[in-house]
């Protein structure tokens, strides 16, 4: 989940873009980060879960994050990415580099974000060969031209100032014959801006699904845990935005899910 901005049906609430990604940047993530360190929140996606039920075989200490992980299964999944050169840009708290790590076997995974207390937590949290993270942009990456194999970005590009640019970044570091492994949303209304802007990337669309009924299944499974954490580290005055930042059902995220009001898509993208 990215920390270089917001929700957008939330940021049109609150009133004003510019004004609310400042909030989320200066103030939000870096307070999650603090706030859910004692209690090991290791992934900030919606969730996902298929019907039927996806199954895939989790590790014990990875069941309590089933439906988070599948998000970055159902992502990631589309290509091999044994012994790849990975990054993922909004890399969030790390679990799913950790996941991806474990069960993919690339051969580096970096995870790149712009909360530095975010990558801190990564660096404490999650320690094993082949895996980094560092503090960087979305739209700015830090990395040689050509010098990845895939780049994954899940539920995060919504919120970047450029999406253009960060498109043109991830072009440039893929290697020729790379992937990106992408997923987010958009209002219904900025779906045909948003397709237009992704076919004028320089890279080249392989497959697109629309997966609302996944996301919100996932937000049903994942409430209870939502908003146990939600009553007990925020401030009172905080909740009903930690409710729509979590989507959780009766929050107006899940609501516009739900009714097809956003639109929540997975792409397969390759560099030619």
């Amino acid at each position: 989940m990215t920390t270089q901005a917001s929700r957008p049906n939330i940021a049109h609430r609150i009133g004003g873009s510019s004004v609310f990604k400042k909030f989320m940047n200066g103030y939000w993530y870096p307070l999650l980060t603090r706030k859910l360190h004692g209690d090991d929140v290791v992934f900030l996606n919606y969730g996902y879960e298929e019907d039927p039920a996806m199954g895939i075989p989790l590790d014990a200490d990875d069941e309590d994050n089933r439906y988070w992980i599948q998000m970055y299964h159902a992502t990631a999944t589309q290509v091999d990415l044994a012994g790849e050169r990975v990054l993922e840009v909004s890399c969030g708290h790390g679990g799913g580099a950790s996941y991806l790590m474990r069960t993919q076997r690339p051969a580096s995974y970096t995870g790149l974000d712009f909360n530095a207390e975010g990558i801190e937590f990564c660096e404490r949290r999650h320690q094993m060969p082949g895996l980094d993270f560092v503090h960087g942009d979305a739209e700015d990456l830090p990395m040689a031209d050509g010098s990845i194999d895939a780049v994954v970005n899940i539920e995060a590009s919504h919120a970047y100032g450029q999406l253009p640019r960060f498109l043109t970044e991830v072009a440039r570091v893929l290697r020729p014959g790379g992937h990106f492994l992408y997923t987010d949303f958009r209002g219904r209304d900025e779906v045909p801006g948003w397709e237009a802007t992704l076919a004028d990337a320089p890279l080249r669309q392989l497959a697109c699904r629309e997966i609302n009924g996944d996301v919100v299944r996932g937000m049903e499974r994942n409430a209870d845990r939502s908003l146990e954490l939600i009553r007990r580290v925020l401030p009172s005055f905080l909740r009903p935005f930690g409710k729509q930042f979590a989507g959780v059902p009766g929050s107006g995220v899940y609501h516009d899910l739900e009714t097809g009001k956003i639109s929540y898509r997975i792409y397969l993208f390759t560099k030619d």
